[in-house]
């Protein structure tokens, strides 16, 4: 019996695809010891597989009829088009017949079909996604990053919960510092949803730290900072904007001062260290029973090879049965403490 892990990638989401997913899917049977079942309309991907050398072996077709792109709306898209690429490849991994999905598409789809299909972890209120957007700090987790867009404080508290659990099985941390984003770290300050989860926070087994400012993302201070999915999001943009900025506005300024590939060395450096996300290729859905990684909706071939690395190590990790064990142990502490 063939026990190499299997990972089905969605080769239909995202804005580079078929294209890139179906190189960074090659490449990854190449470099890692695992079989890709790609996903997608088998027509497209035919044409796509010609332009590569791979093993059949270690690389599978599995049709689907549709996707659901970013201007859908998720919950409906599931109801409509039963058939996409992303419900098909979470469905292999309900299946049990892939260890984990990868999708570089709609990341709303991506959470819906996670949820639903492979059904929310006992003690989480919502899934979420999280991981570190900043290379000056890498172990730093932020989460959410825009799967909830609205939240309550009791979902904050949530995040903070996953969070915590995160750190500790992926950063060996065993009392990881928690946060809270905010316009100050003054008691008193943020809106209503921030002065209610601090509350929360507060009064939890966690160890709550306070508010945090977001020009001290970057300073180590917390290794988990929580936040709604709106103003995560947003940071995670801004970052990664600035980043290809300031790297395209030194480059013009250096150039000729340095030796090109000096430049653009430097240049790539700045890029990636605000980029993290697209670098890495993505990162778990939280709190869902299966792994589903999420990548970055603009990834090359480049960051879907590392989406997948994401989810073979994330597989290899257990993180879903630590996850499970950490939430109960803590969620018996919470009692304890009412």
């Amino acid at each position: 019996m063939n026990s190499k892990m299997k990972i089905a990638v969605d080769a239909m989401g995202g804005d580079n695809a078929p294209h890139d997913i179906v190189t960074g899917a090659v490449e990854a049977t190449k470099v890692l010891d695992i079989e890709i079942l790609l996903v997608g309309d088998p027509e497209k991907l035919k044409i796509e597989l010609k332009k590569h050398n791979y093993s059949y072996d270690n690389l599978h077709l599995i049709p689907s009829e549709d996707v659901i792109l970013e201007s859908d709306k998720p919950a409906l898209s599931l109801r409509q088009k039963p058939k996409a690429s992303i419900l098909v490849a979470t469905s292999l991994v309900k299946k049990g017949l892939a260890n984990a999905s990868v999708t570089m598409g709609s990341t709303g789809a991506a959470m819906a079909a996670a949820a639903i299909i492979l059904g929310v972890i006992k003690n989480v209120e919502r899934p979420a996604i999280g991981g570190s957007i900043l290379g000056l700090a890498p172990k730093t987790t932020i989460i959410d990053l825009g799967a909830n867009i609205d939240c309550k404080p009791s979902q904050i508290l949530n995040f903070a919960v996953i969070g915590h659990v995160y750190a500790k099985v992926f950063w060996n941390l065993q009392e990881p510092r928690i946060a809270l984003l905010s316009v100050g770290s003054e008691e008193n300050k943020g809106n209503k949803l921030v002065q209610e989860a601090k509350i929360l926070l507060q009064d939890s087994p966690l160890n709550f730290i306070g508010n945090i400012e977001a020009n001290e993302l970057a300073k180590n201070i917390a290794d988990v900072v929580v936040c709604d999915g709106f103003v995560g999001n947003i940071v995670m943009k801004l970052t990664e904007g600035l980043g290809t900025s300031i790297a395209e506005y030194l480059s013009e300024k250096l150039k000729g001062k340095l030796p090109q590939e000096e430049l653009n060395h430097f240049s790539n450096e700045i890029y990636e260290l605000n980029n993290v996300v697209e670098i890495n290729g993505g990162g778990p859905i939280l709190g869902v029973k299966g792994v589903s990684v999420v990548g970055h909706g603009r990834g090359n071939s480049k960051s879907v090879l590392n989406a997948i690395k994401s989810a073979s190590q994330t597989v290899k990790s257990n993180y879903i049965e630590k996850l499970n064990q950490e939430l109960s142990q803590i969620h018996t502490t919470f009692k304890s403490a009412d």
